[in-house]
């Protein structure tokens, strides 16, 4: 039985004058799923978050969020937003990468006005807002004026109010822009509790690193197109080279000699001094036959590491082929 679709959009797309900043994008994206949306600046990322969190309006196109028609395209460049649809937007929680804060309020103040804004009621308000304040790790800052919270806290505080209402769908656009890595590390954790909790999560990020590590499938953005949307996993399996990086003690020689034979060896390059980096097409079990070949042939081998191209290769490599 195929999964239920938390967004399911089709021939979406959105003109600005003569520039097309998405154009005919088909997405679909399974509830409960952390989708990470990639691509170069002006690829059209933040157009589409913006359209799905009814931020933007098509000028044409569909959008469906848990089966219900967020926006119907009735005919071309005149759309309709269904009247029946502002329960749905208050499932949404949306998180530019600009949105402003207000440095003279205290934290609770902050997420006790919005959480007003969505007719939170008391006493389950403060219940909310001690929740949200314990998720984010601000707790002991509840009092504090906004002005005097760091980078990160002010990301994090951005977010507590994104899901002040308990939303189904999570829009985050570029979230951890200039956050420290330590900063970054946090957000990730709390990205993975909501995840856990049931939440679909869309994120943007030019951070390929932390999406590979939050993601459970991606879309590839290009010039408004959608080029690539699949699994994670899918994407490893296609466009991913499995990769061993050697150090020997002897001489490359000996060690390309014992490579150039061995039939899954498809390719190297000479990184620096006696390491390099093999190419290669075999499994886990052919990696440990390699080694035990290499030992038998005593070379003396210092390193052998076995990974595979990670996820900001495989954007450059499709990118690649885009510009080609």
């Amino acid at each position: 039985m195929a999964k239920e679709l938390a967004i399911r959009t089709s021939g979406l797309t959105k003109r600005f004058d003569r520039h097309v900043a998405v154009n005919d994008v088909d997405l679909q994206i399974q509830v409960g799923e952390v989708y990470g949306l990639i691509g170069p600046n002006g690829a059209g990322k933040t157009t589409l978050m913006r359209m799905l969190a009814a931020a933007e309006e098509p000028t044409i196109g569909e959008i469906y969020i848990n089966g219900v028609s967020l926006w119907r395209g009735l005919v071309p460049h005149r759309l309709l937003l269904d009247q029946s649809n502002s329960r749905l937007k208050r499932q949404l929680g949306y998180l530019p990468d600009d949105f402003p804060l207000y440095d003279d309020l205290t934290v609770w103040d902050y997420l006790d006005y919005f959480a007003r804004l969505y007719c939170l009621r008391e006493p389950r308000r403060s219940q909310r807002l001690r929740e949200v304040l314990e998720l984010v790790q601000l707790t002991h800052k509840r009092n504090s004026l906004i002005a005097t919270l760091s980078r990160g806290m002010k990301q994090r505080l951005s977010l507590a109010r994104t899901i002040i209402h308990e939303p189904i769908l999570l829009l985050l656009d570029e979230p951890v822009s200039g956050l420290d890595p330590i900063a970054r590390m946090q957000f990730r954790e709390i990205v993975k509790v909501l995840q856990e909790a049931g939440m679909t999560i869309v994120i943007s990020s030019h951070v390929l690193s932390d999406l590979a590590e939050l993601c459970t499938s991606v879309g590839i953005m290009e010039l408004g197109y959608l080029v690539e949307s699949a699994s994670l996993e899918q994407l490893y399996q296609r466009l991913s080279r499995q990769q061993i990086f050697l150090s020997t003690l002897g001489e490359l020689d000996a060690l390309k000699i014992e490579l150039k034979n061995h039939p899954l060896v498809e390719d190297w390059e000479i990184l620096s001094g006696q390491r390099m980096c093999v190419y290669f097409a075999g499994n886990q079990e052919d990696c440990a036959l390699l080694l035990r070949s290499l030992v038998s042939a005593s070379i003396p081998l210092t390193e052998f590491h076995c990974t595979q191209e990670d996820l900001e290769t495989i954007f450059l490599k499709l990118g690649h082929k885009q510009a080609s």
